[in-house]
């Protein structure tokens, strides 16, 4: 069998940028292994329960700022009170990569510090409606890793959660950054394709999303 051509880099709307195999699979099972850590607490990962009512169907756990529907708190008060882990250095580098990654600028890079991260669990019936990420105070870019299962990631316009929008898919190991002009574009994940993830990552199934953001908070 021939080997698989690698897929380039593609910017899929102003500011927003997929960087596919990005994750080396060392770095993989690392951020596996610590978020398997950050799932038991000291805040636990759960599903989280919206304002009317309904039920998310991925699980979170928060690292740095507990996040709650729609804002941001040192403790987890919707579940038990404590404050959650704290956010780690190496992740603020880490993001500092990936924005160099991203767009290519060095300086810009070593401005970004973010100070929340969540951790979405996928799944197979999991899926994340069209949305804004807007509960920050901060404009500065959202990193995003994937790993595990290939999910259809939705990314659409900052006006609506309708067309226009483009479905690409996110394969483990892949790093999107939401900035610039996309930095509030609506998006989301209607599909998880199961068992298309490696078990080599550490992960038997479903899909692990990192989201690395700026609260912009004291």
């Amino acid at each position: 069998m021939s080997a698989l051509l690698p897929r380039p880099a593609m910017e899929v709307a102003p500011g927003a940028w997929h960087v596919p195999d990005w994750l080396t699979p060392a770095q993989q099972r690392e951020l596996v292994t610590v978020c398997r850590a950050w799932a038991t607490g000291p805040v636990p990962i759960r599903h989280t329960r919206l304002p009317r009512g309904g039920v998310m169907s991925v699980r979170t756990v928060c690292v740095g700022w507990h996040w709650q529907p729609y804002r941001y708190t040192r403790t987890a008060d919707d579940v038990n009170g404590l404050p959650v882990a704290e956010f780690p250095d190496w992740m603020v580098r880490l993001g500092r990569s990936a924005l160099v990654e991203a767009y290519g600028d060095e300086e810009a890079a070593q401005g970004y510090t973010p100070d929340t991260a969540l951790v979405n669990y996928y799944d197979g019936q999991a899926r994340m409606g069209m949305h804004q990420d807007k509960d920050e105070r901060s404009s500065a870019p959202v990193v995003s890793l994937s790993i595990g299962d290939t999910c259809v990631f939705r990314v659409g316009n900052t006006e609506t959660r309708t067309k226009p929008y483009t479905d690409i898919e996110l394969s483990s190991g892949d790093l999107f950054v939401l900035g610039g002009p996309s930095r509030f574009a609506y998006h989301g994940v209607p599909k998880v394709h199961e068992g298309t993830g490696d078990p080599a990552t550490g992960l038997r199934s479903g899909r692990l999303n990192i989201t690395m953001r700026v609260t912009g908070l004291a």
